[in-house]
């Protein structure tokens, strides 16, 4: 792969319209690389040698517009850039897609580790693996403490309703790939739909935080929130429910996804809740609920991945696993609701 041609990133186009938009932004000649662990978004780091940015764009191909909306993207981090959330500068928003091929931003390079395995934590020893977990619940805090309506996002989703309406977006997406037998997934899905708690007040919700959507820094701290594709206003205590979920060792020595939850010094689930509830203010009894919902949302994702697979759609290695594992996910979420 030429750094002067990343796929997806014609280095040329991009340089001319910063020039015309940003004028004097850029010192020199562009190269760029993409950045490996988004989910299905692009992410690029480009440089002039002086100065680093990140290109953000969908992936290449057909994609659903909703399911990528870089505008959207580029609105909720430009809004939450001056207030206690950690996200980067936002710089620009392309929405022409004869420049790039399809919409996309630019931000500013925030410095900053993102850890997704538990070895990738053992160098910081228990202490500060436990600083930095910790962190992740306090951000997650200043997150739902954002008033969206002083922010200018009043408008930025449909908070009525709308726990029943991700539980029944996720059962149509569980039927889409629907291609064997997976005990307790409807008891689990019907399990949900009768326990269904109500809302607090909706929030700003990022839809994917967990600990490898952060940037951590040198000193520990949390220096940005990533991936904001699946943000919206919503019921916060749907963002605790997967932190919390990802809190939990999988107990699978072998798993092809990656947890950070049986790393040295890792925070139990219990402490990350008593956390979040003794700073937010807000009722969590209703927690397993959550997270229980967030074991069948990844379950339904991880079917998806595993139905792909089953049709030759996939590309690399561990895949051949994936569908191993959705059995533990239902396993979880169904254990979860019953003693929760």
């Amino acid at each position: 792969m030429s750094p002067d041609h990343p796929p997806g990133l014609d280095l040329g186009r991009l340089r001319g319209l910063l020039d015309s938009e940003r004028p004097g932004l850029v010192d020199g000649p562009l190269t760029g690389r993409l950045i490996e662990g988004g989910r299905s978004n692009l992410t690029y780091a480009v440089t002039d040698g002086t100065s680093r940015w990140v290109v953000r764009r969908p992936p290449l191909g057909h994609v659903l517009a909703t399911a990528h909306d870089m505008k959207r993207e580029h609105r909720v981090i430009s809004a939450l850039h001056p207030t206690a959330v950690p996200v980067p500068r936002t710089l620009l928003l392309c929405e022409d897609a004869e420049v790039l091929g399809a919409p996309f931003y630019v931000m500013d390079f925030v410095e900053g580790t993102p850890y997704r395995t538990a070895e990738q934590l053992a160098p910081l020893g228990p202490e500060r693996t436990r600083g930095a977990v910790l962190g992740l619940v306090d951000t997650l805090v200043e997150l739902h403490a954002v008033d969206p309506a002083e922010v200018g996002l009043a408008d930025f989703g449909r908070p009525d309703g709308f726990l029943d309406r991700q539980l029944r977006r996720w059962g149509k997406q569980l039927d889409a790939s629907r291609n064997r037998e997976l005990a307790g997934i409807d008891e689990l899905h019907a399990a949900l739909g009768r326990e269904l708690p109500r809302s607090p007040a909706a929030t700003v919700v990022h839809g994917d935080y967990r600990l490898d959507n952060v940037l951590i820094g040198a000193d520990d701290r949390i220096t940005a929130v990533l991936d904001w594709e699946m943000s919206t206003l919503g019921d916060p205590l749907t963002d605790l429910g997967l932190l919390v979920m990802y809190s939990m060792p999988l107990g699978l020595p072998d798993s092809p996804v990656s947890t950070t939850a049986t790393a040295a010094g890792h925070p139990e689930p219990a402490e990350l809740i008593e956390r979040y509830a003794a700073r937010s203010g807000r009722d969590v009894s209703a927690v397993a609920w959550y997270t229980a919902f967030a074991w069948f949302k990844l379950a339904v994702i991880l079917e998806g991945i595993h139905y792909r697979y089953t049709l030759g759609q996939t590309v690399g290695a561990g895949f051949d696993r994936i569908g191993d594992l959705v059995p533990v996910f239902i396993e979880h979420g169904l254990t979860t609701l019953q003693e929760g």
